[in-house]
């Protein structure tokens, strides 16, 4: 009786705490921070909106509008058409791309959380003599670089040049990812650990069973991150490969927005603008076709985001 008692004076207390503040109400300060909060919120929201929806648009107007229209552009150029993104389906590079893309990103994605995962626990131990010396030795290679000459070396002396592996293995860790991951590992309670250690658990059981499954939020981030980063990446296969049945969808997309650009300006004598207006159009559908994708992953880790950065931030 005791505990129903609480309860129901509990929400009498919270009943008359939203009444107060709905007689109360908002002082003039308050509505001014949340008139210039809101339109600033919507302002920033914009400009960053703008870029993507002027593309969006872009790439649904018609292709002559397009090739002569200067300035912003606020709805498809009428009339609405198809035409962009009919050809750009119809290239059979945009499909090989699309496949070569899939397979680096899932092979690429899972060889860095291999590496990042067991550097990360290495460096989080405590109890590890040589931890401060990896920790640095890891930590100076975001500061210096060998260049891009070393590592074409060292790719072709492997005999890795026109391979898969040359995009899968080269720059598969980042070392900010590995030191966020490190210091996610070094939150979990140490009672955790021992208390696995004392029913018989060995390293591996301890990071598999204990010190993953309580930092999945990190996990999703650091995963998405890899996998962001090898969906955009184009510089890598452009050096790496020649063989354009292995080119990644990025570099198909570069070949086409940078494709032929001295011929831009020109028009082509029998058809007028016939050959050049098209070029802007697909310019703006391989865009869409090449984001789209990945953009459709965000929604399903984005509530990972805050709680896996800021793990480990703060101690108890």
């Amino acid at each position: 009786m005791a505990k129903e008692k609480s309860n129901v004076e509990r929400d009498v207390e919270v009943e008359v705490d939203i009444t107060q503040r709905k007689m109360i109400g908002k002082s003039l300060g308050d509505k001014i921070f949340d008139v210039v909060n809101y339109t600033l919120i919507t302002f920033i929201c914009l400009i960053c909106l703008y870029p993507m929806l002027y593309v969006l648009f872009a790439s649904f107007s018609n292709g002559n509008k397009l090739y002569t229209h200067v300035g912003p552009i606020w709805a498809p150029l009428q009339p609405m058409t198809l035409e962009g993104y009919q050809h750009v389906l119809s290239n059979p590079n945009i499909l090989t791309g699309y496949y070569n893309t899939l397979i680096y990103v899932v092979a690429g994605t899972l060889f860095s959380m291999l590496l990042t995962v067991l550097g990360a626990y290495v460096l989080s131990r405590t109890d590890y003599k040589l931890k401060k010396f990896f920790t640095m030795f890891v930590v100076l290679t975001m500061y210096l670089s060998g260049g891009m000459i070393p590592p074409f070396i060292v790719v072709r002396n492997l005999g890795m040049l026109d391979t898969r592996l040359a995009i899968i293995i080269v720059g598969s860790v980042s070392t900010w990812n590995m030191i966020v991951m490190k210091t996610s590992f070094s939150a979990v309670p140490k009672g955790l650990e021992e208390a696995a250690i004392i029913d018989g658990a060995n390293e591996i059981q301890v990071l598999t069973k204990v010190i993953l499954p309580t930092t999945k939020a990190t996990l999703a981030v650091i995963i998405l991150f890899y996998a962001v980063g090898i969906w955009n990446s184009w510089f890598n296969a452009m050096i790496y490969l020649q063989d354009r049945e292995l080119y990644p969808l990025q570099l198909f997309m570069r070949e086409i927005l940078v494709e032929d650009s001295a011929m831009e300006g020109t028009a082509d004598i029998q058809s007028g603008i016939g050959v050049n207006y098209i070029k802007p159009l697909l310019k703006y559908c391989t865009i869409i076709v090449s984001t789209v994708p990945i953009l459709c992953v965000y929604p399903f880790v984005q509530r990972y985001f805050v709680k896996g950065v800021m793990m480990g931030s703060l101690k108890e």
